[in-house]
């Protein structure tokens, strides 16, 4: 025994089809089929029978009086299903602002809490990473490790012109302290020249 399908098939007239004839000039049958009657106008139909619909599909052309220009933009605006869009982070052109979101839960606060933690251990490892031997006049020079020999010579000579014995009228502390900041800076040029 065959069951009766009870599928619609693609080529059947439309359920909702209004009564009426076929909109092509000089046809009488009876219309079941619809057609959008232009790109600006696709929710307003045309109904046609079987045949000339599939003759006006045939023809149909969405692009038709567009310039290439107006095409690839039209497409572009596919993409994004004729919606608006913006670069990953930002909301309309305005940066992302976590405060503004509800967040019942607090589950943003927590994340927020483990990167700091994170950045804290980073920066602690990091200034951990950095030679014995050179800890203690990062520490003098106020610079953190790793560092380039550009920056320990600006920082140099920033406390050199501080410190020095001319500027400071014979200050005994500052003549002191100068004499630290030469040999903090000639031991880390010289482990960073033989790098």
């Amino acid at each position: 025994m065959r069951r009766k399908s009870t599928r619609h098939r693609a080529f059947d007239p439309d359920p909702d089809a209004p009564e009426r004839y076929c909109d092509w000039p000089d046809c009488t049958n009876q219309a079941g089929y619809r057609a959008p009657k232009d790109r600006t106008q696709l929710r307003q139909y045309f109904w046609f029978c079987l045949e000339h619909v599939r003759e006006y599909n045939a023809r149909w052309d969405f692009y038709k009086g567009m310039t290439p220009g107006q095409i690839e933009a039209q497409l572009r605006a596919d993409v994004s299903w004729q919606r608006p869009s913006w670069k990953l982070g930002t909301r309309g052109g305005q940066d992302f602002n976590e405060e503004e979101i509800l967040d019942p839960l607090d589950l943003l606060n927590a994340t927020r809490a483990r990167r700091a933690q994170a950045a804290r251990h980073r920066s602690k490892r990091e200034a951990e990473a950095a030679p014995p031997g050179l800890r203690d006049h990062l520490r003098t020079l106020s610079l953190d490790w790793p560092l380039t020999l550009d920056l320990l010579k600006a920082r140099y000579r920033e406390l050199a012109r501080k410190h020095h014995p001319d500027t400071n009228a014979g200050d005994r502390e500052a003549e002191d302290r100068f004499k630290t900041v030469n040999v903090a800076y000639a031991t880390i040029r010289a482990h960073l020249s033989s790098l």
